[in-house]
């Protein structure tokens, strides 16, 4: 029997011994460095877990960096004041009158309020029905629950993305979840907890070409802690946890003038834009100062129906029809395929490949000028009849219709180790498709040619490129980078990075200085007497092309609506591109007409701005 119990006493032994050592082992072991984290040590992951165990989190702001306009006004983030419940249990939050008064203030009853508050399993802010965004407290409000000292909830400062009535923007684009692309990116910083599975991350525009620099160094979180009943653990109550750096959230300092880009939006709505664009650039170094695609933006609808009101239409390439023609036009001029004085007879029909011109009985006997300000189908099929592919696709090249146009590094840039493109969502602009030209560009008979020179077949442009093509005219053939970012900013103001104004790398050399004005001339004849001459009176003198291309979109004939140009004339100040997308044939030119409105906005806005302060 002694020795049983011996052998027994051994093995209880040896069984403690083992525990101990298994905690020595947890508690003491060193643990291992990364390229990301300095050597941590397992009993500080215990100890980090103890504290877990006993307190509830909630985050109040993301660290996530915020957007400014030009002038510095706030496009997204404010902080404001609201109130956040914590899982206590009920008998120990206040009396009944302490909770009713609660409810009062939160304009429910007193049942909806502790059954609200008995559901929630991990802190929460206190929302009205129906919104995203925490309640917002008035300053009497936040006396007035701190006066009542019930257990459980606290008035904290909240920091809220986007502002109070500012429609969200296709060129800021969303945040939303996405553990995928976590895991694939980021999966080092998930395992070491310096990122989250759950948190938000840029799902489009700057929002996600921006996205490793916006998600900051860490968010700030408020800590409650409570004991294994669910009683707050007096003595401890809140911690505030938050990076502490200075240079952290970054600021981004758009191209974009607010009150211009909120004035044109409205008035988009207002005149029914549906489906499209409007575009305005700085007419000298074509900034993007305004850029609106409808339909509008809803965060937390995405992809519902076709998908259409997530997609950026401003970069989005279609079929451009007459605005092309401003194309073939510099190509028969810059390959001496037409005569200064030629005269282009017009009788309403091209005789072959089904080309017709838009106006019945036709134009008779019109030079190019007026067959631009007319919009003549039979002068330009003519004149792209004359073209080799190969001379259209170098002059469209030349003015940076082709491929992307958008401001991109192409090389590790500042604060950038990757090349990357500002607007991510750009899509391409071409002439021909890659099935129907070679390298040498013969391969095109003279129908596609036809078909392309006034804007159909397969020639695509955004109206980003659009509206870039009236700044390239505009400087003599210089084409430009159209920028939508200026700096990037730290917190305390000093500046990470410049993105400076720059021109486009084309490649193909630029088109006479010559070509460029006797095109601008054409634009002005367009608003003097030619298709755009409903538009003459106005705020500003205007000139620009008109267009109207044919597509199919679910089986359905449909027109994209075009009007692209410049004002004032004299001292030209912006740059428009105005797409209605997919409108029934025989609709009016809604693009004429809101061209005509965003021009008078901007000089209304341009007058205000010029008059000094009182």
């Amino acid at each position: 029997m002694k020795r049983r119990a011996v052998i027994m006493g051994i093995i209880v032994s040896l069984i403690m011994f083992l525990f101990i050592g298994r905690l020595m082992w947890l508690q003491l072991l060193p643990g291992t460095a990364t390229s990301t984290a300095p050597v941590t040590h397992a009993r500080d992951n215990w100890k980090r877990l103890a504290v877990v165990q006993r307190q509830r989190s909630l985050v109040l702001d993301t660290g996530r960096g915020d957007f400014v306009d030009r002038y510095g006004r706030p496009m997204t983030g404010e902080t404001y004041m609201t109130a956040a419940l914590f899982p206590v249990r009920p008998t120990i939050r206040g009396s009944e009158e302490q909770l009713a008064a609660l409810a009062k203030l939160f304009n429910v009853t007193y049942t909806e309020l502790n059954n609200r508050w008995n559901a929630i399993r991990e802190p929460e802010f206190w929302h009205e029905p129906k919104q995203n965004n925490p309640i917002r407290l008035t300053s009497s409000q936040v006396e007035k629950i701190n006066g009542l000292k019930v257990e459980g909830i606290r008035v904290l400062p909240y920091r809220n993305r986007y502002l109070p009535g500012f429609d969200a923007k296709h060129i800021i684009g969303f945040t939303s979840q996405h553990p995928e692309w976590l895991k694939e990116k980021h999966k080092e910083k998930l395992t070491f907890g310096k990122r989250k599975i759950s948190e938000q991350v840029g799902g489009s525009g700057l929002e996600k070409s921006l996205e490793n620099l916006l998600h900051g160094i860490g968010e700030t979180s408020v800590s409650y802690f409570i004991d294994g009943r669910n009683s707050p653990l007096h003595g401890l109550d809140l911690r505030i946890v938050q990076p502490k750096n200075n240079y952290y959230p970054l600021q981004v300092v758009t191209t974009i003038d607010l009150l211009l880009q909120n004035k044109i939006e409205h008035y988009a709505d207002k005149q029914g834009l549906k489906e499209g664009a409007i575009v305005v650039l700085d007419s000298k170094n074509a900034d993007i100062v305004a850029m609106v695609s409808r339909p509008k933006l809803k965060p937390g609808q995405f992809r519902s129906g076709d998908g259409s009101e997530w997609e950026n239409h401003a970069l989005k390439a279609v079929e451009p029809g007459s605005i092309f023609k401003l194309v073939t036009a510099a190509s028969a001029i810059e390959n001496g395929v037409v005569e200064r004085h030629e005269r282009f007879h017009c009788d309403g029909e091209y005789g072959k490949y089904g080309l017709s011109c838009w106006r019945d009985g036709g134009h008779g006997d019109i030079s190019l000028q007026e067959g631009l300000a007319q919009s003549c189908n039979i002068v330009f099929a003519t004149l792209a009849e004359r073209l080799s592919g190969k001379q259209l696709q170098k002059t469209a090249k030349s003015l940076g219709v082709i491929g992307l146009i958008g401001w991109h590094s192409s090389k590790a840039y500042g604060p950038f180790p990757h090349p990357f493109r500002l607007l991510e969502e750009e899509e391409d602009g071409r002439v021909f498709s890659s099935e129907l030209i070679d390298e040498e560009g013969e391969k095109i008979d003279g129908g596609a040619m036809a078909q392309s020179g006034i804007g159909q077949r397969d020639v695509r442009m955004s109206p980003l490129q659009a509206a870039n093509l009236i700044v390239t005219l505009l400087n003599g053939g210089r084409v430009k980078e159209p920028r939508l970012v200026s700096e990037i900013r730290y917190a305390n103001g000093q500046r990470m990075a410049v993105l400076k104004r720059r021109d486009a790398a084309v490649g193909s050399g630029r088109i006479k200085l010559a070509t460029a004005k006797s095109l601008l001339r054409g634009m002005e004849a367009v608003v003097d007497h030619g298709t755009g001459r409903s538009i003459r009176q106005g705020q500003w003198a205007v000139a620009g092309k008109s267009g109207t291309a044919e597509t199919v979109k679910a089986g359905v004939a449909r027109n994209h609506q075009w009007f692209a140009g410049y004002g004032p004339v004299q001292a030209p100040r912006y740059a428009v591109a105005v797409l209605a997308a997919n409108r029934s044939p025989g609709s009016s030119h809604q693009a004429t007409k809101l061209f005509r409105g965003v021009m008078d906005i901007a000089a209304k806005h341009e007058a205000v701005k010029s008059k000094p302060a009182t």
